[in-house]
């Protein structure tokens, strides 16, 4: 599996991940002709959504560390028992396209959280804007 594969099954498949209301889509505009959705696109609309930031909340009051996983990507892996070893989180960066140096890991490691934010949202989380 892959690293964000992880990521996502450690918060959606958790206890506490209960499906939450799917915000209503915004309108396309009237000019744009409708195309048809990809059926993995499709599926995501479709699925229940979960609020990620509730699931990690859970899970950080049960864990017994002080970590800073709201902005720090080695503390959400921790978080999520996933290998937080820079190998790791260059693996992550390289599935999720970071394009910039992997050698300068604190740019890397800003990215990473907000990208794995991002992606969880288009995925069918409810992320809350305080951590995208």
């Amino acid at each position: 599996m892959s690293v964000f594969g992880d990521i996502m099954s450690k918060i959606f498949r958790h206890p506490q991940a209960k499906a939450a209301p799917r915000p209503a889509p915004q309108a396309a505009p009237a000019a744009a002709a409708p195309s048809p959705a990809p059926a993995a696109a499709q599926a995501a609309a479709e699925a229940p959504a979960v609020d990620v930031g509730a699931v990690l909340e859970v899970m950080a009051k049960d864990n017994g560390q002080q970590l800073n996983w709201r902005q720090s990507i080695v503390d959400l892996l921790k978080l999520l028992s996933i290998d937080s070893s820079l190998a790791n989180r260059k693996a992550l960066a390289a599935e999720l396209g970071y394009s910039g140096d992997t050698e300068d890991s604190a740019a890397m490691n800003i990215w990473l959280h907000k990208a794995v934010m991002q992606k969880l949202a288009e995925n069918g989380g409810i992320v809350p804007d305080s951590l995208r």
